[in-house]
């Protein structure tokens, strides 16, 4: 371990950060280290457990597990389309929820979609911000 003070009070911010801001830590510094995605291995390259690897009943239940599919925790809230009568309710929801923008950025973000409204968020707010704005008559979907 560093006896570095710096470090370990950089350890302490980032610790008690949200899930949300960690993933927008995560982005910010991708962007700012200019660090490229790279393709994981799949699931299926991944070293088995002991007990897989023993075989019995134990492995059966590894493949099992292995063969459902996991729920999926972060999404991305998309504004595919909305009837053209209810413009002025969508814009005050996307000025709602994408912040710091102007009423005039608000309007031609509407005008733009298909577009992503909010990124990296958990299922409950993601719900949320779909139920907002499917209220008015929106198309959203989750990706």
């Amino acid at each position: 371990t560093s006896s570095d003070p710096a470090l370990h009070k950089l350890v302490d911010d980032i610790s008690v950060l949200t899930l949300l801001q960690a993933a927008d830590l995560v982005t910010l510094l991708k962007t700012r280290l200019n660090i490229q995605e790279i393709a994981l291995p799949a699931a299926g390259a991944v070293a088995q457990p002991a007990s897989a690897v023993a075989g019995g009943a134990d492995a059966d239940e590894v493949a099992e597990e292995a063969a459902k599919p996991k729920e999926k925790m972060i999404f991305n809230v998309k504004l595919e389309s909305f009837d053209a009568s209810v413009k002025p309710k969508i814009i005050k929801e996307v000025k709602a929820i994408v912040p710091n923008l102007t009423l005039i950025e608000a309007k031609k973000f509407v005008e733009s979609v298909p577009k992503v409204l909010k990124e990296g968020i958990n299922k409950e707010d993601a719900e949320k911000i779909k139920n907002a704005f499917e209220a008015h008559g929106a198309v959203v979907i989750l990706e």
